[in-house]
This record gives C-alpha cells, sequence and structure tokens, in this order.
C-alpha cells in the first residue's frame, strides 16, 4: 500500500494575453515532474493553453489551475471563469471550431487530446472544465480531485492532502497547518509523514501519533477519512470540515474543536452510511463553507475547479480533496 502526498497546485490568473503562454509553460513542465513523455507534455501544453485562451477571448476574468494528480501518472488542467458562458456548449466542442486561429483550434482539440475532458457552462454561472492526461502504462487515479494552493504570493502551503488506496478502501487526511508560510508548512509536513508512514492504521491512532510527532511544531488541524462502498468513517480534530454529498442524504462532517500538537481532545469516529453515487468532500478553512452540490452526477473536478475559483480567500492557504468509495471516474 502506498500513499502519495499531493504536490502544490499552480494557478495562472488569466489576466492578460500573455496568459496562454503561461499556462502552456506551467502544464510543461508539471507533466514532466509527473514523469509523462514528451508527447503528453506536448498536449498538456496545448489544452492548458486552450483552456487560457477560451477564457481570455471569451469572459470577464478567470483562472487555469495545473498539477499533477493526486495518484498515478497524470496532470489534472482545471478552469473557471466568471461569465457569460456558452450558449451552444456542443458547437464549441467540434473539432476544428474556433473563433480565432490557435495552436490546438478550440475546445474539440482539448476534448480529442484530453485523457479525461468535463466541461459546463452556463450564461447564469459561466464556465467549468477539468481536463485530465494520463500515462497509459500507469495506474488510473480514478474518483478523485483536489487542490493544493498557498496563500496569494507565497511559496510555502500549510494546508496538505493525502490519499492512499487498499483493497475494498480508500483512506485520505488534510491537514491545516496553523497560520501560513514555512512553519505552517512544516506542522502540515510532519503530518504527512506520520501518515504516509501507515495509512491503514485506525484513524484514532493516526491522530495521536500525529499529535505526538507535531509537539515541535505550531500544530495543524486535522481530518482523516476512511471510505469503502456503503460507509465512511470520519474523525477530525479543528478547522477542517467537509460532507457527504450527492444522490443520499448529504451529511456535514465537524470535526472535535483543538489543536493536533498542542491539545488534542478525545475525537470520536463517525460511521456513516454512504449512497452509491456519494461522494466525500474534505477542505480547510482557506475555502468558504458556502459551497453545495446537487444530484448524484457532481463530477469531482469541476467541483474542485468552482471551489477553487469561486470559494478559496486567496489570503490564506487552501486546500480540499473530493474522493469517491469506487475509484472509477
Amino acid at each position: 500500500m502506498t500513499a502519495t502526498v499531493a504536490a502544490l497546485t499552480r494557478q495562472i490568473r488569466v489576466d492578460h494575453p500573455s496568459a496562454g503562454y503561461a499556462a502552456a509553460r506551467v502544464a510543461r513542465e508539471t507533466a514532466h515532474a509527473a514523469g509523462l513523455p514528451e508527447v503528453l507534455a506536448d498536449r498538456a501544453a496545448v489544452v492548458a493553453s486552450e483552456l487560457a485562451g477560451n477564457i481570455d477571448k471569451h469572459t470577464s476574468g478567470g483562472s487555469v489551475f495545473v498539477q499533477r494528480t493526486l495518484t498515478g501518472r497524470g496532470v489534472d488542467v482545471l478552469a473557471a471563469d466568471d461569465g457569460p458562458g456558452m450558449a451552444d456548449l456542443d458547437h464549441w466542442l467540434l473539432d476544428g471550431n474556433t473563433t480565432t486561429a490557435t495552436l490546438g483550434t478550440g475546445l474539440g482539440a482539448v476534448k480529442r487530446m484530453a485523457t479525461e475532458f468535463r466541461i459546463t457552462s452556463s450564461p447564469q454561472a459561466g464556465t467549468l472544465a477539468a481536463a485530465r492526461l494520463l500515462d497509459p502504462a500507469g495506474p488510473a487515479p480514478g474518483a478523485v480531485a483536489h487542490f493544493r494552493l498557498p496563500r496569494e504570493g507565497e511559496e510555502y502551503c500549510g494546508d496538505a492532502v493525502a490519499l492512499a488506496d487498499v483493497t475494498g478502501s480508500r483512506t485520505a487526511v488534510v491537514a491545516d497547518g496553523l497560520g501560513h508560510g514555512p512553519d505552517a508548512a512544516e506542522a502540515a509536513d510532519a503530518a504527512m509523514r506520520v501518515f504516509t508512514e501507515n495509512p491503514d492504521r485506525p484513524l484514532p491512532h493516526q491522530l495521536t501519533n500525529m499529535h505526538r510527532a507535531l509537539r515541535t511544531t505550531r500544530g495543524a488541524a486535522i481530518a482523516l477519512v476512511r471510505i469503502a462502498p456503503r460507509r465512511l468513517e470520519f474523525c477530525g480534530v479543528g478547522n477542517v470540515s467537509g460532507a457527504s454529498v450527492g444522490g443520499g442524504t448529504s451529511r456535514l462532517l465537524l470535526s472535535t474543536p483543538g489543536i493536533v500538537g498542542f491539545t488534542l481532545p478525545a475525537a470520536p469516529v463517525r460511521h456513516l452510511p454512504l449512497a452509491e453515487d456519494d461522494a466525500v468532500v474534505l477542505h480547510t478553512d482557506g475555502v468558504g463553507t458556502a459551497w453545495r452540490v446537487s444530484g448524484p452526477s457532481a463530477d469531482l473536478r469541476l467541483l474542485a475547479a468552482t471551489l477553487a475559483h469561486r470559494h478559496r480567500n486567496p489570503r490564506d492557504d487552501a486546500a480540499v480533496l473530493a474522493l469517491r468509495a469506487d475509484r472509477s471516474a
């Protein structure tokens, strides 16, 4: 069993025509870091450039987010804008349809080049897009989406995410080091090291071991979740929160007040049922709590895109993890 810690997400604000070139460069660098072959690095660059160019030409502002997939070998490119949206989305998804000549000739090229591509658009909500490029020789990431963004203008991120898959279940952790900057990142990194040593431990044991490891740091808020078909275990301390969402009854996942590494309260494990298509979403307090998901068909990567663009506080570190028990996309 291998646990994977999320690398940082890189945001490209589309506020200038050169954003397309910046997005292409970041996507190529991220693909190389993920170990993708050069042909996929080239495709990732085109996909990021096209999505950034679409925002620049047709909307009032937005961002492209580029990151390594949390598991497997791949790159995720998320895009979100502020509208006005596309009235005839199917038309613009036809290969070659573009309002201006671009490197890949439009959204049709994104759909063709990406291993997986999701997009929604409406005049009220603008456009959300999520493209994933995967090494066909590597394992599939499955039904998981995330982002990990530092406070705007900072290099270090005190929020961290990790995931481990085992036969029949998935275990994940989201940590929020107190404050921001290098000291917060040190606390979150210490929690990730404990998790990756043995992610299969019972959740309360994980918190106890993390508490010991974080005593020399400023401490952190930490939430752990273990999901399997039809069931969920949750245990958390501090201000990392979340919910189970989808076709079943949505339930809030609230952590016990405290600080891991400073004051560790008794944190009970909640056992909850999950409907077949339910997802679990965890996030730090760098993401607002006003978001809502309706229906079982909500795409996790599009959810990550809208949380990153519309619900994130740029003055704080922010992290989100969304996953389903079954690993199908």
